[in-house]
Formats: structure tokens, sequence, C-alpha cells
């Protein structure tokens, strides 16, 4: 696992301990960034259930302005603190260690707005519908922004519907699949 391209690129990233981060691969992640490609100069990010923050750390390293990560496991935030200390993006990173809807709830009590939400919660679908439930009622998401919610290729055949936003694109690779949601026409 390391960064693609940009200015830490080939830095090798460290891993979580244990089975329950899938990082995601170069493959699908060059994919991700050659779509992302011109979105990703001065963008902000949040990165959900992080893990070690290769998908944030690649958006910066290409030209992200910040980055907020978020993941409640100890594990992928002492691996996600290795990493943003390797890459060297220090400045421009905030970690908070907190579950994925109380880090919502704050980011947008605090008045924060996303360019770029990235998102990868464990394969279950009710969990990629409720973050994406949270995101629409704490209005995160920049009018021109992008929400990336990574998921299985299994699942990605029926994605998530949501009031607050609109399915814009999926793309597969492999069994990994993106889906693309944009803030949905009022």
């Amino acid at each position: 696992m390391r960064i693609i391209a940009g200015r830490a690129r080939r830095t090798n990233l460290v891993a979580p301990k244990g089975l329950n981060t899938r990082p995601t691969p170069d493959m699908a992640k060059e994919g991700l960034f050659n779509i992302l490609n011109e979105r990703m100069l001065d963008a902000t990010m949040l990165d959900l259930f992080c893990g070690s923050g290769a998908i944030g750390l690649e958006a910066l390293s290409r030209g992200g302005s910040n980055a907020v990560f978020v993941d409640n496991s100890r594990h992928a935030i002492e691996a996600l603190m290795q990493n943003i200390e390797k890459t060297k993006l220090t400045q421009l990173c905030t970690v908070m260690q907190m579950p994925v809807t109380k880090a919502i709830d704050k980011l947008s009590t605090d008045g924060h707005c996303f360019d770029i939400i990235f998102l990868d919660p464990p394969y279950e679908a009710n969990l990629l519908y409720q973050t994406l439930d949270s995101l629409g009622a704490a209005n995160l998401l920049a009018d021109t922004g992008m929400i990336v919610a990574e998921t299985d290729s299994k699942f990605g055949k029926s994605p998530p519907e949501t009031t607050a936003f609109t399915l814009a694109d999926t793309r597969n690779y492999g069994r990994t699949c993106f889906l693309f949601y944009r803030k949905a026409c009022l």
C-alpha cells in the first residue's frame, strides 16, 4: 500500500493491525483519482471510516488543501498517524477518533463544509445508507461537491437511495465499487 502520485508519491503506508481494514487496491485508487483529477486541486476532504488514511493522503498528495480523517478504531488511528508523519502532510490533516455519526454531528455544528467526502464503511448496505442519511441531514457537502462511497461490487448493483443526494455515477474495479453522489436538486 502506497501513495501513487503527487508530492508524497512512492511513500509506503502502514496498514492497521487486524483484518477489519480493506486497503483500496492501487488499480481502483488510480481509477478513482483519474475521475476526481481536476476536483483535487485545493479541495477540502472528509475521509470517513478512514482506516490507514490512504485515500485522504492520496488526495492531499495530489493537491488537496486539507483533510479531516475519522475512524473509531484505535489501530486505524495509530496507522493513520504513522502515515501522516511518513507523508509529511501533518499541517494539512485533522484526525478525529470517534464514531462517524458523532464526528458528522460535530463537524456540522462547527460549520464545516467539504468539496469531497469519501466513505468506506464496513460492507453493510445499512451502514452505507445510514452514513449517507447522516451526511444529508448535516449538510457537510459543498453545493458543487462529491461524495464517493466505496463498497463491494455486489452491493454496488443496488446502491442506496437517498433524498439528499443523487447517484451520479458508479464505477467497478474488480471487487471494488465506487458510488458517486451529488447534492440532489431541489
